[in-house]
């Protein structure tokens, strides 16, 4: 089956315009000396030691900004060295442990059903009569041996219902198994996109972290030459102490991330070390009417829920048959010796059940049943509606996350790496204080770390929305088994 709303993924969002910032920012400062001949002698020195001290921090400017523009919009390339999403999918599908356990728990239910459909046991009986103690020899007149036969045959009707309620609950375990696999797989996605965020978060603050230390030794050398300030130092070292603590702080985040997958997935703590590959996400969004229904029709759990309202259907028609007795047949054969021979005699039995405690039983039974069907239909409608509001609220958050991203890569980041530059250039000629440079570069960080935050909580709605679909909407995800394969 063909979505027409799954497409590809969005196109690069190239920097081109930080790529050469690193020219056009040395070309300014040389014209602004040549402008500014009334500066003195130091000045000069000190604007040109800084043109040449912070040209690698000019280059490495814009090749970072390419690279995390690049980083956050083109499609990832995947290593064989890489822990992607498809392969975490695999594993949960596989060996998820609380998805197998639900699987089991479906076999048992489902291997229940043809034993309700079938009336109980004989009952075969083997009786001494009248015989004497303690010889055990059988009375001359009355001794004999019997053998006695018994089958209760319910009342028409009754197994076909008990049989249809067996059914109905086998089917609603094996689909709550389907959506214990689902659970467990967006459970896995939430983990993964966490660990790719906090990955990218700490890479950002890696490079941030460089760019400070050329900024630190920009500042540090026109405090050496008399042109700038202890504070201006001191201010950039903590700058980088606090790029060092995010850094630590997200590396942590990582490993408990994997710490979760291990759980989810049943593999090893070195089977999930390697990086987290970059996700790739659909480039078109489905309508809201359209989600909404693909989650009504789809979602395992909603089958459930139905699968449930037939089974307590079923016990309901049961109960109403329950104040009908079931008749008992049998069957009695006879033997005892006698003078001339062996006398043999044959008896039929038929009975039932009196229900004369029928207003306290047979029809509170009915009552309850009643009330089971309700109670299962108003949880049908409870789930439909949780479901809706669920898939409503993805559906705004991922909407949400792509109008933000866009904000960001088209707005806010290149303006906010253009205030970043010129702060820069103007520190250099003493227009702005240090940190003015600063805060700069640190809200430039900031953003491109709220970039991968907005990533993570685009993946992790998609993740969510396949879980209420019950189905793959991203090419992330492999089709899993089919329901049928998965009873097998």
């Amino acid at each position: 089956m063909s979505f027409p709303f799954i497409g590809r993924t969005r196109q690069s969002w190239h920097g081109s315009r930080s790529r050469a910032f690193g020219s056009r920012a040395v070309a300014r400062v040389v014209h602004e000396e040549r402008a500014s001949r009334s500066y003195a002698l130091p000045r000069f020195r000190i604007a040109l030691f800084a043109i040449v001290a912070t040209s690698p921090l000019l280059s490495a400017q814009g090749v970072s900004s390419a690279a995390v523009s690049d980083r956050h919009t083109a499609r990832p390339h995947r290593t064989a060295d890489s822990l992607t999403l498809r392969v975490l999918f695999d594993a949960v599908d596989r060996a998820n442990p609380r998805a197998r356990a639900a699987l089991l728990l479906a076999r048992a239910a489902e291997a229940r059903v043809a034993g309700t459909t079938r009336p109980p046991d004989p009952e075969l009986q083997l009786g001494l009569m009248n015989y004497s103690l303690p010889r055990l020899a059988p009375d001359a007149a009355l001794g004999m041996r019997q053998l006695q036969l018994m089958q209760m045959v319910p009342l028409p009707g009754k197994l076909a219902a008990a049989g249809d309620a067996a059914r109905a609950r086998a089917d609603a375990a094996r689909l709550r198994a389907d959506d214990t696999r689902w659970d467990g797989r967006t459970q896995a996605a939430m983990s993964f996109y966490d660990a790719w965020a906090a990955a990218e978060r700490a890479r950002l603050a890696r490079e941030t972290r460089r760019l400070l230390e050329q900024i630190a030794a920009v500042a540090n050398a026109m405090y050496k030459v008399g042109d700038g300030r202890q504070g201006d130092v001191l201010r950039a070292r903590v700058a980088i102490a606090t790029m060092d603590e995010d850094v630590a702080r997200m590396e942590a985040m990582q490993e408990a991330m994997r710490g979760r997958l291990v759980a989810l997935t049943d593999l090893s703590r070195d089977a999930l070390a390697a990086p987290f590959a970059e996700p790739t996400l659909p480039d078109a969004i489905p309508s809201l009417d359209a989600m909404l229904q693909l989650a009504d029709a789809g979602r395992p759990m909603l089958a459930a829920g139905a699968a449930d309202v037939r089974a307590a259907s079923a016990n309901t028609r049961l109960a109403r048959r329950e104040r009908w007795p079931d008749v008992k047949l049998g069957l009695q054969y006879g033997e005892r010796s006698m003078d001339g021979g062996t006398d043999r005699m044959g008896s039929v039995m038929i009975g039932a059940s009196l229900p004369v405690f029928a207003r306290d039983r047979q029809l509170r039974m009915r009552d309850e049943a009643a009330a089971m069907q309700a109670m299962a239909q108003a949880d049908l409608d409870a789930m439909r509606a949780e479901t809706r509001a669920r898939v409503i609220e993805r559906h705004a958050e991922l909407a949400s996350a792509r109008r933000l991203l866009a904000l960001y890569r088209q707005s806010i980041i290149p303006q906010a790496e253009a205030a970043a530059e010129s702060a820069l250039a103007s520190y250099r000629s003493g227009a702005v204080d240090f940190m003015t440079v600063l805060d700069n570069r640190m809200t430039v960080n900031r953003y491109l770390a709220e970039v991968a935050t907005l990533r993570a909580n685009e993946g992790k709605a998609w993740a969510e929305l396949e879980m209420l679909a019950g189905r793959p909407l991203t090419d992330t995800a492999p089709l899993p088994p089919t329901r049928e394969g998965a009873r097998q």
